[in-house]
């Protein structure tokens, strides 16, 4: 992957690449790419853990969420997940709708890697009461009403990064020299940037680093554009623009997982580690409203899990027997809603097109 990485970095006028190209090389080179290789990526054998897959009461208990409540929301019983991963949760969410809801469901995944869907066909194999179906993009699934749904998708999209440096905002380029990647730093040229810098209010602090997520909008947008009624539901972790201020997130952050490990030096290892960076979450909110899909609600991960029920899933498990699978489920349930939980670290964000006065009908 290295040596592609040099050769895009050679065939540029410039002779360097964005930040956003390099990662887009990273992860996504057609044969190379990180999440498009033939690895196991999740789990205790991969690089990092979602929800999804500590514990499938995550996808049951959304899954059951949206059975119970799309009559009265109006929507049809189609899904379309972005972003499906090894399909753990999509299995989840289907036998969690399926235990609420005898409605024949559709069941859309937008995946890029073919690695991934041929694990979410194993995973999804059998199941009943539910089409899954497939599609490149969610212009390719058709579906114009019911609910969206991505779990640690944003935080994966290419980004560019700036730097202020002696008084001038510099975008950070990826160049090499004596066969080793490193970074190059020239004042901002593209436009795009600045407008961001300037819509988001944001002024850098001298020596301050920030990822500019410019894909944002057209992903957004696209979504807009082909969704006449429904909501949007994304899980990810991110900051709003007075949480990228701390002083603590002066360097940005964008990292590295490798084997369960964090590392900062996002140059080592391409194609062969995740490469991740915070959300800016009031980035989807703003593009969001630009394209009618409105802001509804941001919850910390486990307010969301409190209000769609999981204290209930933990009374109906209850077991004496630590070993017993019901323990096993209710330790499972703890450990996405305790303090300093996985669940504490993630947000929410629920947006809607279409649907009128939403907040009060959520749960």
């Amino acid at each position: 992957m290295k040596e592609i990485i040099k050769e895009f970095i050679e065939a540029s006028p410039e002779k360097m690449i964005s930040y956003a190209q390099y990662m887009e090389l990273a992860l996504y080179h057609p044969e190379e790419g990180y999440y498009i290789k033939e690895r196991q990526k999740i789990g205790k054998q991969g690089d990092f853990y979602t929800s999804s897959n500590v514990a499938d009461v995550f996808g049951k208990l959304i899954g059951k969420w949206f059975a119970k409540n799309s009559g009265t929301l109006g929507l049809p019983s189609s899904v379309c997940e972005i972003g499906a991963g090894n399909g753990r949760f999509a299995r989840a969410f289907i036998q969690g709708w399926n235990a609420l809801n005898d409605k024949r469901l559709s069941y859309w995944i937008v995946e890029a890697s073919p690695y991934h869907r041929k694990l979410q066909a194993a995973e999804l194999d059998g199941l009943e009461n539910v089409d899954v179906l497939h599609a490149e993009s969610y212009e390719g699934t058709g579906m114009e009403q019911g609910l969206i749904f991505s779990n640690e998708l944003f935080d994966a999209f290419p980004v560019h990064v700036v730097e202020k440096s002696q008084g001038v905002v510099k975008e950070v380029f990826v160049g090499h020299d004596n066969g080793q990647l490193k970074e190059i730093m020239i004042p901002v040229m593209d436009d795009r940037i600045t407008a961001f810098l300037n819509d988001q209010e944001i002024v850098l602090a001298e020596g301050q680093r920030m990822e500019i997520p410019l894909m944002y909008e057209p992903f957004m947008k696209s979504i807009a554009e082909h969704l006449s009624k429904g909501i949007m539901v994304t899980v990810d972790y991110g900051y709003t623009k007075e949480e990228w201020m701390h002083p603590s997130r002066r360097r940005g952050s964008l990292r590295g997982y490798y084997q369960h490990q964090m590392i900062h030096d996002v140059l080592q290892h391409p194609g062969e580690m995740d490469l991740t960076s915070h959300v800016h979450f009031d980035e989807l909110k703003s593009t969001g409203e630009k394209y009618a899909l409105n802001f509804v609600r941001k919850m910390r991960q486990d307010e969301f899990l409190m209000a769609a029920g999981i204290l209930d899933e933990l009374a109906e498990h209850h077991d004496h027997n630590p070993f017993s699978e019901a323990s096993k489920r209710n330790r499972a349930i703890r450990s996405l809603i305790l303090p300093g939980g996985i669940s504490q670290s993630f947000d929410v964000l629920i947006q809607a097109k279409g649907m009128g006065s939403l907040d009060e009908k959520l749960f």
